[in-house]
């Protein structure tokens, strides 16, 4: 039995795929370890694993009470501001551990973010597998992520060009790059000169949780990585579906789903276009919030507001999805079979809306533009236009076409040898 620590960083949909991957390493008799914000601490302890808190209750609320987090740009930069700063406190939490032979990790899984992982790497030889959640962290000049709206023309540069375009100074660097030298030359190891290039791969291993049909494999991607199936947790063995809920969508026609985000407070203008659209649609909706307080007062009984719900129990009873295009609300619908439109704020949500389009399965449309008028066009074309459906239905076959795990785990479990 291994000891195995999983370091997650960010929001819900960051935190679920290593509760999904701490159950499948328990399974086979690991010791697991989830050490990430405080906020996670009841969903871990439920799913079987132990856990680390890291920072104070309130980091993380301050953090997402930020409204340009969910800005293009703005967001990004405070994103890697606030990975730089959680270094030094996440260190803190798991070198004592380290430092003790009888709870030492003997393996670390991490997103690229999450430098502490790569610090524990470099100073105390533990192998690393870095774990990539969305294409749009896989920087390639084959293939270019669309990280702001209009990219996807790039790919029609010179090959050349593209080189170059991606080999510029990542923004990591400049706004997390400070905060990782100094934790490095405090313990003694060399910092890494580039930190995106250098350090966003770990050399003992790189896992893509997004299948192949999402995105192809690039030439310029490392060569030690696996590309798997999305993991779709959503804590649905601990959250069934409320009793409220269930009498709601009994009640009447499949409803269309909104939500813009499980760390999204910042979506009140979100929330009532939303209703608005359904009413000119004379469609019935559900709303998925964290806080209720971003809804209107004073809703219709055709709609109905709710924290949390699992979407994989939501979801086959709605109609169609609209969603700021997070990596993990996405896979859900595509499990559901449901046409989907997208409203991408920031992050690696514009990428997924790229993807998403691709394949035929949806429809996007800018926060600017997301209005009663053109999302309510946008989601009669969803509901009435044969492709839409068929472009969905196809997505929901290759997501519920699942590898054996098994074969995950092995592959995990073979780093446990390699020490860096």
């Amino acid at each position: 039995m291994a000891r195995i620590a999983l370091l997650p960083f960010g929001s819900a949909g960051d935190v679920f795929p290593f509760l999904w991957l701490g159950r499948l390493l328990r399974s086979r008799g690991h010791h697991v370890t989830l050490i990430t914000a405080c906020l996670f601490e009841e969903a871990t302890r439920q799913a079987g694993l132990d856990f680390i808190p890291l920072g104070q209750p309130e980091d993380f609320d301050q953090f997402i009470a930020d409204p340009r987090v969910w800005k293009l740009y703005h967001g990004t930069k405070l994103v890697f501001q606030f990975a730089g700063q959680s270094v030094e406190s996440c260190l803190k939490a798991i070198e004592p551990q380290m430092e003790d032979a009888t709870h030492r990790f003997d393996l670390l899984l991490a997103p690229c973010t999450a430098f502490a992982a790569r610090v524990l790497r470099e100073k105390h030889r533990v192998p690393l597998i870095t774990v990539h959640l969305q294409p749009a962290v896989m920087i390639s000049a084959h293939e270019m992520p669309i990280l702001f709206p209009g990219m996807q023309h790039f790919q029609k540069l010179p090959f050349p060009l593209r080189q170059l375009l991606v080999r510029m100074p990542n923004p990591v660097d400049r706004y997390a790059g400070p905060w990782v030298a100094k934790a490095c030359l405090s313990r003694g190891i060399s910092p890494p000169r580039r930190l995106w290039w250098d350090w966003s791969h770990s050399p003992d291993g790189t896992l893509c949780l997004f299948p192949e049909w999402f995105a192809g494999p690039q030439p310029d991607w490392p060569p030690s990585r696996l590309q798997w199936d999305f993991p779709l947790e959503d804590l649905a063995q601990e959250h069934p579906m409320p009793a409220t809920l269930k009498s709601f969508l009994h009640d009447g026609r499949a409803p269309l789903v909104f939500t813009a985000g499980s760390a999204n407070i910042q979506a009140k203008k979100f929330f009532q276009r939303a209703v608005q659209t359904a009413q000119e649609l004379h469609q019935r909706a559900v709303l998925v919030t964290r806080d209720l307080n971003q809804l209107p007062h004073d809703l219709p009984a055709s709609v109905h507001g709710i924290r949390y719900v699992p979407f994989s129990t939501l979801l086959p009873k709605a109609a169609a999805f609209v969603h700021h295009g997070g990596i993990g609300t996405l896979s859900q619908g595509f499990a559901a079979g449901l046409p989907q439109l997208i409203v991408p704020m920031a992050h690696d949500q514009p990428d997924n809306a790229w993807r998403l389009e691709k394949l035929g399965a949806g429809l996007s449309l800018s926060p600017r533009r997301f209005s009663a008028k053109h999302a309510s066009r946008a989601i009669q074309r969803l509901l009435s236009e044969p492709t839409f459906a068929e472009g969905a239905k196809q997505a929901q076959k290759l997501t519920k076409t699942r590898k054996d795990t098994s074969t995950l785990a092995q592959w995990i479990e073979a780093r446990l040898s390699r020490k860096p």
